[in-house]
Order: structure tokens, then sequence, then C-alpha cells
């Protein structure tokens, strides 16, 4: 049988490296990026066009490659930064394994212009799909010009695959703040389709954090400080009141390099325990100095994850260091309590009557009388306070929801819709308690709902039912508001604009990151809309990256939440019925689209049982 087994083309493994390496334009934004930073760049300058399908350039005035390391440079595994088997557990570089250039060399056409600060030219190097094209000296000021044009033009089949130019750009753009947020030293500026997106110059980290994410940060601030033998720590980490309900906002470089690592950012979430709503997370940027010995970044091919030698002792600080800087900031308390504590403010009660307080009541000797206790019991007397009665609570526990999601919702619709919905007694009350819930009077008993919850289903499926004929119902401003948006903020807002313009939105462009908004959807109360448009991109995130829905789905869900919270307010009885009625009009009526209870029932005997009745 003749031998089977060869070894494959240069240009074929090439491709097959990208794969691990060049996954969508933002991959190829990282590594040219941290070329130019490892080369010492001071200014650096990142062009893109059509999100980087196009055109993707990177402009340093670094120390520059002489011709023949410009040649070497898009060799496999051909690099300046190790050269022994122990310089890989001394790495100070961000990058190390000499495969990023070759990698994306083999699916785009490449063109580098580089010059040594010392020579009198440069060197100019064209590259298509692996193959040198053409190579010639050039004029050109010291540093590199990288441009990386048609990615993917060599296999169709991966560039099918790139998103919209919303979401690569967003991508990108998250490539961006990482490696500007790691370097505050180096002067980063971007240009999008000739646009400028951001230009920041060389600053503190704190004034980097505000260019970058807006000046509502600066009073968010808190700064986090923890020198060790082991470990050095500064940054960063942000107010609890700042808190947002996405983890996007989550920064932790270790030797300036960013990772992603669970075990250290659950370190830093109990260290503000007890201080942040449920579904909450904080803001921090963290950076922990390491003897790079005591560490192993060759595990992953983007190097986002590294193994500590001793990760339960950099937990143990990193926490330690959190809850410091909270507590130095009065913020945190300086105690640990072992029951649950909650420290938010105590919301005074509003009543519609001012009564004087009580007096006090005077004792009274009364005779105690219990119908269970024996004879001997009844002759005893007992001192009481007539204003110190307190009511014992009776505990009803109620089956708990199954967690489900959008799939799930026509199982659950099927279950609903067979089962006698409640109806209103004929002359029944009905009342709001707290501006929260209501209390409803049905034939077998009480309902109580949830006002908050049972909005978001009637919104959810009125804003889904919109997204899907493509036609929302809007209500023009009296006067149109102008918002504007961080860059990031801003990609989201494009990468949801046709669901924006389906459910009801209308609005147009007005300059760097601003758009002016002429209406809303009918079912959205008008003023704030800045406000809506934050919680809508946060919601849309958290909606998106944690439940890995489709667009449509994660913008219904986002806008339910966001408009239903704005709704709950003081209501009228035939307001509370009709809100009940559209309710039970709904698909899954007793659940909000995140498995939530909208309402819960109560008969007679339950009611009965409360008081002790038979």
């Amino acid at each position: 049988m003749a031998d089977i087994i060869n070894l494959l083309p240069e240009y074929l493994a090439n491709q097959i490296a990208a794969g691990e390496v060049v996954q969508r334009p933002a991959s190829v934004v990282k590594e040219l990026m941290e070329n130019a930073v490892d080369a010492g760049g001071t200014n650096i300058q990142l062009i893109v066009k059509e999100a980087g399908k196009t055109l993707i350039q990177v402009v340093d005035n670094g120390m520059g490659m002489s011709p023949t390391d410009a040649r070497m440079s898009f060799e496999r595994h051909a690099t300046s930064k190790i050269k022994s088997t122990e310089d890989l557990f001394r790495i100070r570089t961000m990058g190390f394994r000499g495969e990023a250039l070759a990698s994306i060399a083999a699916v785009a056409q490449v063109e580098l212009k580089t010059k040594k600060r010392d020579a009198d030219t440069g060197t100019r190097l064209v590259i298509e799909g692996s193959e040198v094209i053409n190579q010639e000296p050039v004029a050109m000021p010291d540093g590199t010009n990288l441009c990386v044009k048609n990615l993917f033009f060599n296999v169709p089949a991966r560039r099918n695959f790139l998103k919209s130019n919303a979401v690569e750009m967003r991508h990108i753009l998250d490539e961006f703040t990482r490696i500007a947020l790691a370097h505050p030293n180096i002067a980063f500026s971007l240009y999008q389709n000739d646009l400028e997106v951001f230009q920041l110059p060389a600053a503190k980290l704190s004034q980097r954090i505000v260019a970058i994410f807006g000046k509502s940060y600066k009073e968010q601030l808190a700064a986090c400080e923890e020198n060790t033998p082991f470990i050095k720590i500064s940054g960063y980490v942000g107010k609890p009141e700042f808190a947002k309900k996405s983890r996007g906002e989550q920064f932790f470089f270790v030797n300036n390099r960013y990772i992603r690592n669970a075990y250290l950012n659950h370190a830093v979430l109990t260290a503000y325990e007890g201080l942040l709503p449920k579904d909450s997370f904080p803001f921090y940027v963290l950076f922990l100095e390491i003897d790079p010995e005591s560490i192993d970044i060759n595990v992953h091919p983007t190097k986002t994850e590294i193994k500590f030698d001793d990760e339960k002792t950099v937990y143990a600080i990193v926490r330690a260091a959190a809850k410091q800087s909270l507590g130095l900031n009065n913020i945190a308390p300086s105690l640990d309590f072992e029951g649950d504590v909650n420290f938010a403010p105590l919301r005074p009660v509003h009543t519609d009557f001012d009564f004087p307080p009580a007096p006090e009541a005077p004792v009274i000797p009364i005779h105690a009388f219990n119908p269970a206790n024996n004879a001997s019991s009844r002759n005893g007397t007992t001192e009481i306070r007539t204003s110190s009665f307190s009511m014992p609570r009776a505990t009803i526990t109620w089956p708990e929801p199954e967690k489900f999601n959008s799939q799930n919702e026509d199982i659950f619709a099927d279950i609903f819709t067979e089962a006698p919905e409640p109806v209103p007694a004929a002359g029944s009350k009905a009342m709001q308690i707290h501006n929260k819930y209501l209390l409803v009077q049905v034939k077998s008993g009480v309902m109580m709902v949830d006002q908050q919850a049972a909005q978001e289903r009637i919104l959810y499926e009125k804003f889904y039912t919109a997204l899907q004929k493509n036609k929302g119902i809007s209500q023009t401003l009296l006067f149109p508001e102008v918002l504007s948006f961080s860059p990031t903020d801003f990609s989201i807002v494009q990468e949801m604009g046709e669901e924006l313009k389906a459910l009801g939105f209308v609005y147009n462009d007005f300059g760097k990151n601003t758009i002016v908004i002429n209406a809303i959807p009918a079912d959205v109360p008008p003023n704030r809309e800045k406000e809506l448009f934050e919680g809508l991109i946060e919601q849309y995130q958290n909606n998106r990256d944690e439940l890995a829905l489709d667009k449509k789905e994660a913008m219904a869900r986002a806008m339910a939440k966001r408009v239903a919270a704005r709704l709950v307010n003081r209501i009228t009885e035939s307001e509370i019925n009709a809100l009940v009625d559209k309710l039970f009009a709904t698909q899954v009526p007793n659940y909000t689209p995140s498995g939530q209870k909208t309402l819960v029932m109560m008969d007679l005997n339950q009611l009965q049982h409360l008081f002790g009745k038979s």
C-alpha cells in the first residue's frame, strides 16, 4: 500500500494556523497594535475601513526593521522576542510566538513599510496569500506602517462568517480599548472610514479611563493600590452606585497584558459583598505586576488566559486590595459580618395622610384567656401594652418557577392556555400596595401581581411583535433630543439600528458619536431619552452576552425591562383591572421573559389558614 502522509504546503499550513490567530478583523488589530507597542512606539495610529474588512492599517514611530528583518518577520516562528526556553518563562513583551504576521499574510493582502532610526531609507514589502510580490527601498519616516487589505480574500468561506460592520467594529473598539488602557503612557488614535473615533494623548491612567469611557467616570473612580513582595496591584475600582448589569467594563492586566480570569473577577466581586444590587457588576481597571516566572501565558492562542503558580494567594491579595480601596473611600464596612447585610439606604414611606404620633399606651392588667390552656392557666394575669401587639407572620412557601428561555415559551403558553384564567369576581375591588404590587379579588380568592413584572411581560410581547413585523408605532417628540455617546456605546447603537427603527425610534446621525431623536415608540414615556438609551445599551449587552439570544429577542427583552421600570407608578382601580386584562391576554402571563414570577394566587383556604381558621 502506498504511503499516504505528506507534508502540507507552506501556504496551506499558514492558512490553518491563521484559523487560530486570525478569527476576525479585531484579531488582526490586536496583533498589529501589540507589535507596535513591542517596537517601542510612543504614538500609534489605527486606521480601519469597512470595520477592517477592506483595510486595517497600523502606523507607529517605533524602532523599525531592516530589509532582512522585514522579510523574516513574515516567516513562521520567526521572532526577535525570545531565543531560548528560559526566555519563554520570562516574557515581558506582548508577542513571542512569531506566528501572527505569517498567519495574517496567508489570508490577506499585506503591504509593509518600515525604517530603522539609523537608516537612510526604508523597505517596502508586498505580500499576497503568503507569496512575496515585491520588495523595494522606500523613503519614509522612522517606524513601521503596515496595511492589511481585503481580509480573507482567498478564503471566501471565512469571509462569509464575518458579522455586520457594526458588530465587527464593536470588536475592534474592544481590542483598541484594552490596549489603550494597558499603555496610558502611549498616545493612540483611531480612524474609521476617515472619521476620527479616538484621539488619546499620553496621560495618567485615570485620564485615559475618562477619555475612553466619558467624563461621568471621573466621579466613580476609587484608587486601588497594594504592594507586597509577591505582587503589586494598582488601578481603579468603581463605586457601587455606578454598577451596571453587564460585565463589559471589567479589566485585568497582568504585566500590562489584558487577561480574562473568572477566579480573579470573583475576588473583586466578593469585595463588594453587601454593596451591590442583585445581578449588578462593578467597573474596575486593575494592573497586576508579578514575576513572569510565576505565571504561564502560553496556554491560549490569543494569550488572554494565564496560569498562576499560586492562584489562591493572588485571589486573596486582589480581594483585600479592592476591599481596602472601598473602605478608604468610606464605601465598604471595615468589619465583616456573618449575616447578610444590606447597606442600601432606607426609603421613607409616603402616605396620603399625616397622622400624629400615637401616645404610649398605659399598662393594663388583664386576664389572659387561651382556650387551648387548662383551667389553671386562666387565673394568671398578664401586663401588656395595647399598642405593642405584633401579629405573627404566617409563612407560605410557593414553588419556585423553573428558569426558561424564549425557546420554551411555546411550551409554557400551551400549559397556561389550558388552565382556567383567574377572572375578577363581580363587583371585585382592586388596590395598589406601595406603588409596586397589585391586589385583585378573584373568584377563588385573591391574586397578587408584581406591577413591574406584569408590565415587562406585556411590553415584551408588544415589542417582539413589532420587531417581527418591522413596524412599530411612534410618537413624535415636541423638541428633538440630541444624544452623545462614547465610541463603544455608539457602535452598539449602530448595531441595534434596524431594531430600534422597527420598534418606533426615529433618529438621524448628528456628528461624531451623536444622534438626534425625533420620535420614540408610543409605549415609551417621553423625557429622559438619554437614560433610556444608556439602560437599553447595557441591558442589550447583558442579554446578548449572557443568554446568546438573537438580536430581536435581546432587543425586545431589553426594551421591555427598561420601559417597564419607568411605568411603575400610582394607578387607579380601573387601570389595575385593565393591566390585569392585558397581562392575561399575553402568551405566558405568569412569568416575565427571564422567568421571574408576575403573579401569585392565594385561594380562600390559604387565607383562612393565615388566620388560624379551618
